[in-house]
């Protein structure tokens, strides 16, 4: 969690410990690791516009951790293990928790192996338009059929497709790891609550949920 794009704000959420789901994409590069090999040939055996990711899922450690463990989870998907406490130290996170994506992005680069491999998106307006929605949607289908996954700062409440509701007014971080219909639903690995460690939510919701802030996408 962290303050907007532009300023900081106070942290409202106290205690949080969190959870995360799975997800795998299609055909990667030559070069591609085995964790990554394997995630391409889960998501080409999935029916036609879904792709979901195989997360190594770990509870954020503490309530302002939700940035570094949001990160580390996205980073599973490609096999890779990082750890929290040093991620949270390249990305300057206090108790006041992570600033913005973009003290993200250059960690997610750097443990990509690709200066490029994520870049930072800003939805500025207080609630996202059809443009911007459908640019989400449109990053997170290529990110995730690429084999990664998306970074979200988001803010408010939303309600999942299970009717659960989902509060993070101080704002958080979170990983989207796979989508279906094509992208209109997207599936959100979450470290803040291990009992809520996965679920779907449609991309309009999740478009107003990062509004006035970021994410990391390929």
């Amino acid at each position: 969690m962290r303050t907007d794009l532009i300023r900081r704000t106070a942290l409202t959420v106290a205690g949080v410990a969190a959870t995360a789901g799975g997800i795998a994409g299609p055909a990667l590069a030559a070069q591609a690791t085995p964790a990554e090999r394997a995630a391409s040939v889960q998501a080409e055996r999935r029916p036609a516009g879904e792709r979901q990711l195989d997360v190594r899922y770990e509870a954020q450690p503490n309530f302002y951790y939700c940035g570094p463990a949001a990160a580390r989870n996205a980073l599973s998907v490609q096999g890779k293990n990082i750890d929290v406490d040093t991620m949270a130290k390249e990305m300057g996170t206090t108790e006041a928790g992570t600033n913005s994506i973009n003290d993200i992005t250059p960690v997610l680069n750097k443990e990509t192996g690709k200066p490029d491999a994520y870049r930072s998106v800003e939805i500025r307006t207080h609630k996202a338009d059809d443009k911007q929605t459908d640019t989400l949607r449109a990053d997170i289908v290529r990110t995730v059929d690429n084999g990664r996954a998306v970074v979200a700062n988001i803010a408010g409440t939303i309600t999942d497709t299970d009717g659960v509701t989902h509060s993070f007014e101080g704002g958080h971080y979170i990983s989207v790891v796979g989508y279906r219909d094509n992208g209109h639903t997207v599936k959100i690995a979450d470290s803040a609550n291990p009992d809520q460690a996965s679920y779907w939510i449609t991309v309009d919701h999740l478009a107003d949920w990062i509004a006035t802030r970021g994410y990391a996408t390929s």
